[in-house]
C-alpha cells in the first residue's frame, strides 16, 4: 500500500481505502460515480430478463424449451456481471435500513428517524448548555454580593486572558471559533 493511502474500517467491517490527495479524491468519486451507474444499469437489464423470463413461463409450452433455456442463462450471465460490477463499488447500507426494506417500509423512515433523534439530541444539549449559562450567571451575581473585589479580579483576568487569545488567534490567522482562515483562490 503506498503511503499515500490510510485503510478505515467501514461500518461492515470492510477495509475501505481512503486517499489523502484530493485530486485522487474527485477522481476516485467520479471512477465510483460509474461504476455505480454500472451496477445500476446491470439491475435494470436484470429486471428486464427476469420481466422477459416471467412472460417465458406464464406462456411456456414444449415449443418454448430452448428460449426459456436462453433467458435463464442470460440472467445467470447478467447476475454473475452484477455481482463482479457490485464487488467493485463500496456502499455501506446501515442493516436497520436493510432490515426496514426486508420489513416493507420506506427506508426514508430511517433517514427521518435518524434526523429526529439528532434533533431531539440536540435540544437537550441546547437545554444543558443554556442552564450551564445561568448557572453560571447566577453564581457570579451571588459571589459579587458577597465577595465583590474577588469576582472584579476575575473578571479583569478573563478579560485580560481572552484579549491575549483573540490577538494569537489573529496573528495565527485562526477564527476565534477555532476554524483556520483559508485564503480563496482567484
Amino acid at each position: 500500500m503506498d503511503p499515500s493511502r490510510n485503510a478505515a474500517v467501514g461500518g461492515n467491517g470492510t477495509l475501505v481505502p481512503q486517499t489523502n490527495d484530493s485530486a485522487a479524491s474527485a477522481a476516485g468519486a467520479d471512477d465510483s460515480m460509474q461504476k455505480l451507474n454500472q451496477v445500476s444499469n446491470s439491475i435494470q437489464k436484470t429486471l428486464g430478463l427476469i420481466h422477459q423470463l416471467y412472460l417465458t413461463v406464464s406462456t411456456f409450452n414444449a415449443a418454448f424449451q430452448m428460449p426459456l433455456l436462453q433467458r435463464i442463462n442470460g440472467l445467470v450471465v447478467e447476475l454473475d456481471n452484477m455481482v463482479k460490477l457490485a464487488e467493485k463499488c463500496n456502499i455501506q447500507v446501515p442493516m436497520e435500513v436493510v432490515n426496514l426494506i426486508d420489513d416493507g417500509k420506506n427506508p426514508d423512515e430511517f433517514t427521518k428517524d435518524i434526523l429526529n433523534n439528532c434533533i431531539a439530541k440536540n435540544q437537550i444539549t441546547k437545554g444543558k448548555t443554556d442552564s450551564m449559562k445561568n448557572f453560571r450567571k447566577h453564581l457570579l451575581e451571588e459571589l459579587e454580593e458577597t465577595f465583590p473585589a474577588e469576582v472584579e479580579t476575575f473578571r479583569e483576568s478573563r478579560a485580560a486572558s481572552a484579549a491575549e487569545l483573540k490577538s494569537l488567534a489573529q496573528a495565527q490567522s485562526v477564527l476565534p471559533n477555532g476554524d483556520v482562515r483559508v485564503k480563496g483562490e482567484h
